[in-house]
């Protein structure tokens, strides 16, 4: 059968060289289209739930809010594991679900057990599902500041909330928006308990005036001059005077409002995280959280474009400055791995073309590369993987091998072609122009169909060979999946353009004289050295197999260290990581402090270390936070600081400094005690 393939691929070169063009375009289509990350994303499918219950400690949250969520929610379909966390005011549930799980399924099994689960909630308490994001759904921040001081810490936090907040939540891709620093203003009204119990008045009287008081009553139309009118109560509270008249009771026939019994005020709101730049100020920072499985790099390209457009709204001297950007990281990445992947490329080129010594042919040996990386991108693309490390790694490191079948079935033809000449004229290495057409055809035919069956097998076993690779679970699993996915849809496109593509290249370019393998000095040079050791090797195999079971047997030998006197085993002593450390380039700096601190002592803290950290002249700028943003993907306490250090290109660092010499001296300026 695939002898036949490759006969007929010869035959109709026209028809195969088509498809492989349409393979070629849609393939390319799929890459600039492709969904583009700097990493896998290795955070499992899971839901956030998060409960506001103001005012109550965590023993109540816990009781009241936490346990009853995470008992009823253990019953979720494929739920493999239910976390939950109490804090002061908050409760966050996480309902972790097998892999495979379709993030939307989960959601709505989720949300059907909370709606049962709701009524046995207190009646303050207000469950609420997390945004759609992974753990790695943070790929924007910027802070929203002001150059002019007219602004204060209320204003810019109101423009984040209800401008900034809402325009960019509509952006294609964003999960949400989480608000971080400044204060939310907020109406208090300040009880004097003394002229409450004066007037006879409990606090709860005044929480009821209050609710009772704002709000609209509707009433029936009434009908005048041919003109219908909506009878309304109008009561919504306007602000503090409205809110000082709202009454509670009368003394003698003389009404008592709030304004009789207690301070009416606006102040902020309870703040659980703050947010500071370079040590120099609060600020108020905005988090763009990516939606799960979205394309990074557009996204946040849309982000920046909406930005732009919204600057000119925003009052004069009131800016938004990017504070931290995954772009430039996906952007070294994948242009780090398009480099390697070029020039794996150019030198496979080169060593063809000084060993074939006729760049068509060489031509026919390549050619199979981009396409078959194209036609593996296109499969990713149809599987929804991303291009990220992993997956192109995977294409990486199958280049090599993709050329082999191409290049073996073209020196097959050159052998034959040497051969059929040498019949012909009687003389070894004579030119071939002299092949009639119709015989050079059938010559290379011959020599595709004599070993591509034998090289298409060998490609697949190659391919089946990463096959383990695709058992792995959990988190191994979301991070090899991809590459041995590419590396496997790489060889399977190789191993099919073996059979057809090349055979109808060869047909087409390779013509012309054709060298024999003695006119090329580099052939004859590794001929020499290769011809004598095979004939040893084929000669005693059986001292080369002891041979290479004995080297086996050393890895687990105990071997004497020279420089401790110690026993030491090679093999075991390498040692492991799960996976190697990336340079992203930036840094986080994320300590933590005592439980209880307060919020001032917070504040300065992360702005002590915020300007340590900006001191350093490799350091382009720090922005920092102490506490959580307002997401349920952060539920962080206000004991734990997180600074995340923009450093400046390594070219403007300091001579001879180093990402780990930068990284020691930056631990040991921050050595502060309690931190």
């Amino acid at each position: 059968m695939l002898k036949s393939i490759i006969e007929w691929s010869a035959t109709n070169r026209l028809l195969v060289g088509l498809l492989t063009l349409l393979l070629a375009v849609a393939g390319t289509w799929a890459t600039l289209n492709m969904p583009v990350d700097a990493f896998p994303d290795l955070s499992p499918t899971q839901v956030i739930i998060k409960t506001e219950y103001p005012g109550q400690g965590p023993n109540v949250v816990e009781q009241q809010v936490t346990y009853p969520l995470t008992t009823a929610l253990m019953a979720v379909p494929y739920a493999q594991t239910v976390r939950g966390y109490s804090m002061f005011g908050t409760s966050f549930v996480y309902v972790i679900f097998e892999d495979g799980t379709d993030m939307y399924w989960a959601r709505s099994r989720v949300l059907e057990y909370l709606n049962t689960v709701a009524e046995d909630l207190p009646e303050a308490a207000k469950p609420a599902l997390g945004p759609d994001a992974s753990g790695v759904g943070w790929v924007y921040q910027y802070s929203l500041r002001d150059t002019t001081g007219q602004h204060d810490l209320a204003e810019l936090r109101a423009m984040q909330d209800f401008f900034l907040r809402y325009e960019l939540q509509g952006v294609e891709g964003v999960a949400e928006i989480a608000s971080i620093g400044g204060f939310e203003k907020q109406y208090q009204v300040v009880v004097d308990p003394q002229r409450l119990s004066a007037y006879g008045l409990t606090i709860k009287q005044v929480k009821t005036a209050l609710q009772r008081s704002n709000q609209d009553v509707g009433g029936r139309i009434m009908e005048m001059g041919e003109r219908e009118f909506i009878v309304r109560g109008k009561g919504y509270l306007q602000g503090l005077d409205d809110i000082r008249n709202v009454a509670l009771a009368s003394d003698r026939g003389t009404p008592l409002t709030i304004g009789d019994v207690a301070r009416v005020q606006t102040g902020p709101e309870l703040r659980r995280g703050i947010a500071d730049v370079n040590g120099e100020g609060e600020v108020v920072g905005g988090i763009v959280v990516m939606r799960s499985g979205e394309n990074a790099m557009e996204v946040i390209e849309r982000v920046e474009a909406r930005l732009a457009e919204l600057a000119p709204s925003l009052p004069p001297g009131v800016e938004v400055v990017t504070e931290y950007n995954r772009r430039p990281l996906i952007e070294r990445a994948i242009a780090t791995l398009t480099t390697q992947l070029t020039e794996e490329m150019i030198v496979v080129a080169l060593i063809v073309i000084v060993f074939l010594l006729h760049v068509r042919s060489a031509f026919v040996a390549l050619v199979t590369v981009p396409v078959g990386i194209v036609a593996s991108l296109l499969v990713m693309y149809l599987l929804g993987i991303n291009a990220n490390v992993m997956s192109l790694g995977g294409i990486a490191i199958a280049i090599g091998v993709m050329v082999d079948a191409s290049l073996v079935m073209v020196e097959n033809a050159h052998k034959h072609l040497e051969r059929e000449g040498e019949k012909g004229s009687g003389e070894e290495g004579s030119s071939l122009l002299a092949l009639p057409p119709s015989q050079r055809r059938a010559v290379i035919i011959a020599a595709a169909k004599e070993v591509g069956p034998s090289l298409f097998f060998s490609l697949l076993i190659v391919t089946i060979s990463f096959l383990p690779v695709f058992t792995l679970q959990q988190v191994e699993g979301r991070l090899f999946r991809p590459l041995a996915f590419t590396k496997t849809f790489a060889m399977a496109a190789a191993s099919m353009l073996a059979i057809t593509l090349v055979p109808a290249l060869m047909v087409t370019f390779v013509k012309g004289r054709i060298r024999a393998e003695r006119e090329n000095p580099i052939a004859r040079f590794f001929i020499r050295v290769y011809r004598p050791v095979i004939r040893v090797v084929l000669k005693r195999p059986g001292t080369v197999l002891a041979g290479a079971a004995v080297i086996l047997a050393i890895t687990w030998l105990p071997l004497q260290r020279m420089t401790m006197g110690e026993e030491i085993v090679p093999f075991p002593q390498i040692g492991s990581e799960f996976m190697p450390p990336l340079n992203e380039g930036d840094l986080l700096y994320m300590p933590t402090t005592l439980p209880g601190v307060s919020p001032q002592k917070a504040k300065e803290l992360l702005q002590q270390t915020d300007r340590i950290i900006a001191s350093f002249p490799e350091v382009e700028s720090v922005f920092g936070k102490v506490g959580r943003a307002e997401t349920a993907t952060d539920p962080a306490p206000l004991s734990m600081l997180e600074t995340t250090i923009i450093l400046k290109p390594q070219d403007a660092w300091r001579e001879g400094m180093t990402k780990q010499q930068l990284i020691s001296e930056m631990d040991a300026a921050l050595q502060i005690p309690g931190l």
